[in-house]
C-alpha cells in the first residue's frame, strides 16, 4: 500500500464565484507546489474542464480524478467522482438534460470559463451552474454508480448546501459510505451526533481559489497507481468501502 496525499473537492474557473485565474493548469501546478498527488477536479454540474485538467496534471505529475459538485433537487450539494474521464463526460451529457437553465449573470457571479490545457478560453458557458438540477439526494447515489462513480455529501459541516443543514439530519437512505468535512477538528462530533462511524472520512478543500487548495496534510492508503488514466478507479473503490 502506498500513501496518497489529496484534495478531492477542487472548483476551477469555469465554476460561477470561482477565481479566474483557477485554470486547470494553474491548479494541477499548485498541486506540484502544495506536494499533492492526488487532484480531483469538481465544478458546479458540469465536468467540461476535466478533459484540459488531466493533460495539465499529467505534465505537473498529479494523479487526477474527474467529478463534479452535483447540486440536487433539495440544493444539497454532493461531489460525484469517476473512474474515468471518458465516464465523467459521459454523466455530463446526461446532466444537461436534468440542469433547469437560468442566464448566468456574469455581474453577480462572475464568468464560466472553459479552458484548454495551456490556459487559453475555448468557450463560456451561457447558463448558470451552481442552482439545483431535478436530480434528488435519493436518485443520485444510483445515477452516478451507473456511470461507476461514487457520490457523498459535500461539505457537511456547513450550513450553505450541507446536508444536515438542508435536512435536519444525515439520512438513513440513500446509504452512503462516506461524507466529506471541510473541518477535520469537527469529525468527533458528526459522528457522534450524526451516527456516521461507519462512514469514511474525506477533508478536502472546496477550493475556488488557488490559495485555497491543500497542502500536503490528509492522506489515503491505496494499492500502487500504475495508470494516470484510472486514478478515479483507485479512490472510489478505498471510498465505497467505508469503514
Amino acid at each position: 500500500m502506498k500513501k496518497y496525499y489529496y484534495d478531492l473537492h477542487i472548483h476551477s474557473c469555469l465554476s460561477p464565484c470561482g477565481y479566474d485565474d483557477s485554470t486547470p493548469n494553474s491548479i494541477a501546478g499548485i498541486g506540484e507546489i502544495n506536494s499533492l498527488n492526488i487532484m480531483a477536479l469538481t465544478d458546479h454540474n458540469t465536468c467540461k474542464n476535466c478533459p484540459a485538467f488531466f493533460k495539465a496534471c499529467f505534465r505537473h505529475g498529479i494523479f487526477p480524478v474527474a467529478g463534479m459538485e452535483l447540486t440536487t433537487a433539495e440544493d444539497i450539494h454532493a461531489v460525484c467522482l469517476f473512474p474515468t474521464l471518458e465516464k465523467a463526460m459521459e454523466f455530463d451529457e446526461l446532466l444537461q438534460e436534468r440542469r433547469i437553465l437560468i442566464p448566468n449573470r456574469t455581474d453577480i457571479f462572475g464568468r464560466q470559463i472553459i479552458c484548454d490545457s495551456e490556459d487559453n478560453v475555448i468557450g463560456e458557458e451561457e447558463h448558470l451552474l451552481s442552482n439545483a438540477t431535478t436530480i434528488s439526494i435519493e436518485e443520485a447515489p444510483k445515477l452516478v454508480e451507473s456511470f461507476g462513480g461514487i457520490c457523498y455529501p459535500a461539505h457537511i459541516d456547513r450550513d450553505a448546501n450541507g446536508i444536515i443543514s438542508v435536512l435536519g439530519t444525515f439520512p438513513k437512505t440513500p446509504h452512503f459510505t462516506c461524507a466529506e468535512l471541510h473541518d477535520a477538528e469537527k469529525w468527533d462530533e458528526y459522528a457522534t451526533n450524526y451516527d456516521l462511524s461507519d462512514k469514511r472520512l474525506v477533508i478536502s478543500s472546496d477550493a475556488h481559489y488557488l490559495w485555497d487548495i491543500k497542502e500536503r496534510s490528509d492522506f489515503i492508503f491505496l494499492e500502487e497507481i500504475t495508470d494516470k488514466n484510472r486514478a478515479g478507479e483507485s479512490v472510489i473503490n478505498y471510498l465505497r468501502k467505508g469503514l
